[in-house]
């Protein structure tokens, strides 16, 4: 009974062909792993744009406070939870969303 893989071509390898093949396989899997790139910095945005966002975050916090204390049971009115929703509510946001920052030097 034959011992050992069956030859893949017509005749075994040489020892020096095996050789060759082992080393190819090692140095492929002792490659070091790719060093991964450092992320880039994203642009800086501007005040204005910031500043409309942050208006807009607001905005959509107020409604959201809104709905909740829509939703409110009347048992639940009388609390301490309903009294800062409400205060939130009243909050006159459109003051704050009608100004807008100055751009900076020399432009308007």
């Amino acid at each position: 009974m034959p011992r050992g893989r069956q030859p893949e071509g017509e005749t075994a390898l040489s020892n020096a062909e095996r050789q060759a093949r082992w080393r190819a396989r090692q140095q492929v899997a002792h490659q070091p792993a790719p060093i991964p790139q450092p992320p880039r910095p994203q642009r800086r945005r501007s005040r204005a744009q910031r500043w409309n966002d942050a208006v807009g975050v607001l905005l959509a916090v107020q409604a959201e406070c809104a709905a909740w204390f829509d939703k409110m049971p009347d048992s639940l009115r009388d609390t301490a939870m309903a009294e800062a929703l409400q205060e939130i509510i009243d909050l006159d946001l459109d003051a704050i969303a009608a100004v807008q920052p100055p751009r900076g030097y020399g432009r308007g």
